[in-house]
């Protein structure tokens, strides 16, 4: 048995249980920047993307802009369901989404064919969520800053969708901890393929704020760190991955 992600760069990524279509934190269309403006920080796509037909779900971890983009949200027709954070939640809800429901770590909703489990993310500055998608086809873990709390109850899943690499920025320490969860989870979740993200894409980013972001990691190191553990895919763009599951 076998599932498809296909990756959007950044955090998006069309996920297909069968029929059955998620897409999670697009940004397809236009740049993305933050307050107080471009000057501090600017992405740019060198490549768009139509938004992907016959959704079932549009699923989102963070109400910040590079996960609930705007422009790509308003690409989608107004009855898709959602599910997503408290703030994204609020946002798509001023954007005139008809069908958005609000979760938050720790609580699961059970869809006609899938099962979310919202798990804790990122404190940006609030808690955000990661996922669990389990559904008949296969079963996925996606979190897009490397937040992982060991506390909360994990199952083993077939795919995990996570960065590699650590991003950090002086006085702040790591905004992505790619790098330094990707033992933990392998050891926590036993996946049989591991995917890049976040990181990811044909992306420019300028301004202010990019100067000062260092990394730490690679790919390759990445790559090698896991091998005979799990699959490795360093995804292109608009790619669609066949993931098998156990």
């Amino acid at each position: 048995m076998s599932f498809f992600a296909t990756y959007y760069g950044s955090s998006g990524w069309l996920i297909q249980f069968g029929g059955y279509r998620v897409l999670i934190d697009p940004w397809l269309t236009g740049s993305l920047s933050f307050p107080p403006g471009k000057w501090l920080l600017e992405g740019k796509l060198r490549n768009e993307y139509k938004a992907p037909d016959s959704l079932n779900l549009l699923l989102l971890t963070q109400g910040l802009a590079d996960h609930a983009h705007i422009p790509s949200l308003n690409l989608l027709p107004r009855a898709t369901k959602v599910i997503a954070s408290p703030s994204a939640a609020l946002l798509v809800k001023k954007l005139g989404f008809e069908d958005v429901q609000e979760i938050t770590p720790g609580n699961f909703i059970q869809l006609e064919e899938i099962t979310i489990q919202a798990t804790p993310g990122a404190a940006v500055p609030n808690i955000e969520n990661g996922y669990i998608l389990t559904h008949l086809k296969g079963s996925l873990y996606i979190e897009p800053h490397g937040f992982f709390d060991e506390k909360t109850s994990y199952q083993k899943v077939d795919s995990v969708i996570t960065p590699v690499v650590n991003l950090k920025l002086p006085l702040m320490g790591n905004i992505i901890n790619g790098k330094s969860i990707l033992p933990i989870l392998i050891d926590k979740l036993k996946p049989i393929n591991i995917l890049s993200s976040t990181t990811g894409g044909d992306v420019e980013f300028t301004g202010l704020l990019n100067r000062f972001i260092s990394s730490e990691g690679t790919i390759e190191e990445a790559r090698k760190s896991i091998y005979g553990k799990a699959s490795f895919i360093d995804p292109i763009p608009g790619t669609r991955y066949e993931l098998e599951t156990s």
